[in-house]
């Protein structure tokens, strides 16, 4: 089809170029935020074992299959599942697949701009060294004032949108690929050197014996549910973003191999994130278990409190700002494809298109962080919301049909022709996993996440 030589002479020509973006892709505040702060809640070390085996065992199978589908379907991933669906001889209906990808993707890119648009805005409060010798309180206080700005949250969020419609706009190549082999080395670089810096200012044995030294009796049922959980968003599988990138891969070239190089990376930085995070958090006596507010009011706190920690501060947030370009960047690249393609629109104004209604989403978040504070829709506040029914419906049903799909109803002949795998045990592994551990794992999580909303419903 005309969708496979478009992709083939618009993707990817080595396979460094596909790992590079797909590694930005995964990195974002999963990594930096969102895990340091589950392994505080849950145990540490234990957590940490457990995330990992989880990512192996289920995420990674998942992850390789929605990279099969973007292989073989070579198209936006609508397009994809339709193609695919009609050479399995499978129902249209699995196109399903397809469309959950690119809506989940606007959605959750609606509140993650939000949010990486407080990562801007505290790279000029370190710089102004708004938190030197501050104390906790005044931590808190200049996060709630921000979030009671709603003019500021604007501007700062339009800044990161605008951001990453210049480089979607671009393309795969010039645009997708640029970035990403210009932010990531710039990423590893200044989480190296932040991990090193808190090893000397900050109580590094007590952060690694936190993270490497397992305390089973710390790890509840429900740990090992929010670890399975988080390696599943962590490698953003379920928004559409791994069958777009998928669409652009080489030719013979293993997709085992480089999906394990990918995973490999972005398990990388989220250990050194720990590792950069938590000697500051003991150091100062802080409590691991901070929850949400551990970025945005204890690290603040700690790097204020730290020699030269306004200058490392800005880094670390600067880092935070480059993560989240790079995923924001993947959120919005399923849906702008596939206008482009379906209507053969010219790809910058179809990516203008998607940013204006991501833009038009992301107010309602600002908005509930101030003005709408007061609304609540099923005992939730709007943003809650939005984080509820992207985390905790449209990704995870994304990502059971994708295994039940590539599992069940694709030939073994063409999975083993996309994987490009030589060792025929290492394909049954895989094949295996994704259909007898991986789908019914992410169902566990999807029946258990449902299961405290539906009986507060219900009572």
């Amino acid at each position: 089809m005309n969708n496979h030589y478009e992709s083939r002479r618009r993707g990817w020509r080595r396979s460094w170029s596909f790992v590079a973006a797909t590694t930005g892709a995964t990195i974002g505040l999963g990594n930096l935020w969102k895990f340091s702060y589950l392994a505080g809640e849950n145990g540490g070390a234990a957590f940490v074992l457990a995330y990992l085996i989880c990512i192996v065992v289920v995420a990674m199978p998942v992850m390789i299959a929605e990279v099969v589908l973007g292989s073989r379907g070579r198209s936006n991933p609508v397009s994809t599942m339709r193609d695919v669906s009609l050479e399995a001889g499978a129902s249209s209906a699995w196109q399903v697949i397809g469309w959950l990808g690119c809506i989940a993707g606007l959605l959750v890119l609606s509140y993650y701009s939000v949010i990486a648009g407080w990562g801007f805005a505290y790279i000029g409060k370190l710089l102004g060294g708004e938190f030197v010798a501050a104390s906790a309180q005044l931590s808190g206080d200049s996060f709630n004032s921000l979030l009671a700005a709603p003019e500021l949250l604007v501007q700062w969020q339009a800044l990161f949108l605008l951001i990453i419609l210049l480089v979607v706009a671009l393309g795969v190549r010039r645009g997708i690929s640029a970035a990403a082999r210009l932010l990531l080395p710039l990423l590893f670089i200044m989480l190296i050197a932040l991990a090193i810096y808190s090893s000397q200012v900050g109580d590094f044995k007590a952060a690694a014996e936190f993270l490497f030294k397992p305390d089973f009796s710390a790890l509840s049922q429900e740990a090992l549910l929010v670890a399975l959980g988080h390696a599943f968003f962590t490698l953003s599988i379920g928004v559409g973003a791994m069958m777009a990138y998928g669409a652009y891969v080489p030719d013979q070239r293993s997709i085992t191999g480089m999906v394990s190089t990918v995973v490999l990376m972005d398990t990388l930085v989220s250990i050194l994130a720990g590792l950069a995070i938590f000697p500051l958090v003991f150091s100062l006596n802080m409590a691991p278990a901070m929850g949400p507010g551990l970025m945005f009011v204890a690290m603040p706190y700690g790097f204020g409190n730290m020699i030269y920690g306004n200058y490392f501060g800005a880094l670390f947030f600067l880092m935070v700002s480059l993560a989240a370009i790079t995923s924001g960047v993947a959120l919005l690249e399923p849906a702008t494809s596939w206008l482009a393609q379906q209507f053969r629109w010219w790809r910058p104004a179809a990516a203008v298109v998607m940013i204006i209604v991501v833009w038009l989403l992301g107010l309602v978040t600002i908005f509930s962080f101030n003005i709408w504070q007061h609304i609540e829709v099923f005992g939730m506040s709007v943003f809650n919301l939005l984080d509820f029914v992207t985390a905790n419906l449209l990704l995870p049903i994304g990502g059971v049909l994708i295994a039940l799909f590539v599992g069940w109803k694709m030939r073994k002949e063409v999975l083993r022709d996309e994987l490009y795998v030589e060792s025929p045990q290492i394909f049954w592994l895989w094949r295996w996993l994704l259909r007898y551990i991986a789908a019914p794992g992410v169902l566990v999580v999807f029946l258990w996440s449902l299961y405290p909303w539906l009986k507060t419903q219900l009572v």
